[in-house]
């Protein structure tokens, strides 16, 4: 995720130079037909170039729209599973009864469902960006459980499996009654479906004609306007086309990296930071006295 700091020009010139240098060999290659063969240009009016541009416009308009819902929704999957995993473990702190446990096994269940709880954060939000769904998570669940989530092909799935079999434990030892069984079931049904929310955000690509369409509507726009402006302003063509495209060009790459929140870019919705959030929260619930630093950003972006 950008974060308010200045970002550095090479960054932004880095998404755009190929498209910015082939608009400047077209016009240069317009400005050399207009010197050798200036009679075989065809003529544009002015009015062209100036309705096909707001056409564009409106539609780059639309593509930011959808691809800002698009992060945005995946940004509140992930604000709901840091209120979730939060409730998750605090429901736990309170209804576990240590009474109808042997000495010390209540607070052994809490910690291990705590710490399942923060693998299965990172867990999914390594799956989602394509990484090692297990790297990382034998610090927080046991070789048996690691064996188990490692042969199922969903791992933050499996994790939440671990979670409704530790459940049905505490029930069937009377630590839990059937109204707080109920309500941490709510709790675990509204995780998975963040989960399934985040997934298919993740799954559904974009329409790629879409964006097909508008990359070539941009190009023909700057060859129509290119050949516009060699006529009316000589060689201040290059500069004025060149700014022109940048812009257009700027905005359409824009829409292009918030289409795909969980592609490990910078623009991306920042999963790895959020877990470590969702960490520090749950270990300072269960006391622990080591409690890791909030991921700081990088340069410009949090990841």
């Amino acid at each position: 995720m950008l974060i308010d700091t200045k970002i550095p020009y090479r960054y932004i010139f880095h998404q755009i130079k190929w498209d910015v240098a082939r608009v400047i060999l077209f016009s240069l290659l317009f400005q050399l037909l207009k010197t050798y063969v200036a009679s075989y240009l065809p003529p544009v009016p002015v009015q062209l170039p100036t309705i096909l541009g707001s056409f564009i416009s409106l539609l780059l308009a639309f593509n930011m729209n959808q691809s800002y819902d698009r992060w945005w929704e995946a940004r509140k999957v992930w604000g709901a599973i840091v209120n979730d995993s939060r409730s998750l473990v605090l429901q736990l702190r309170q209804f576990i009864d240590p009474r109808q446990m042997p000495a010390g096994e209540a607070a052994r269940l809490l910690r291990r469902l705590g710490h399942r709880q923060i693998a299965w954060c990172y867990s999914l939000g390594q799956s989602l960006r394509g990484q090692d769904a297990l790297a990382g998570l034998p610090q927080f669940i046991s070789p048996e459980e690691m064996a188990s989530v490692a042969e199922h092909r969903n791992k933050p799935l499996a994790l939440m499996q671990q979670h409704s079999d530790d459940l049905a434990t505490l029930t069937q030892a009377g630590a839990l009654n059937t109204f707080q069984q109920v309500q941490l079931d709510s709790t675990l049904v509204r995780l998975v479906a963040s989960m399934g929310q985040a997934e298919r955000i993740k799954s559904t690509v974009f329409p790629v004609t879409y964006r097909l369409f508008i990359h070539l509507f941009i190009y023909l726009f700057l060859i129509i306007l290119s050949l516009g402006l060699v006529e009316e302003v000589g060689l201040m063509e290059i500069p004025a086309l060149t700014i022109v495209a940048s812009a257009f060009f700027l905005l359409e790459k824009t829409a292009k990296f918030m289409q795909d929140p969980f592609n490990n870019k910078p623009t991306d919705t920042p999963v790895s930071a959020i877990a470590r959030t969702i960490d520090i929260n749950i270990r300072q619930l269960l006391h622990e006295p080591q409690v890791p630093e909030p991921r700081k950003a990088e340069e410009f972006y949090l990841m």
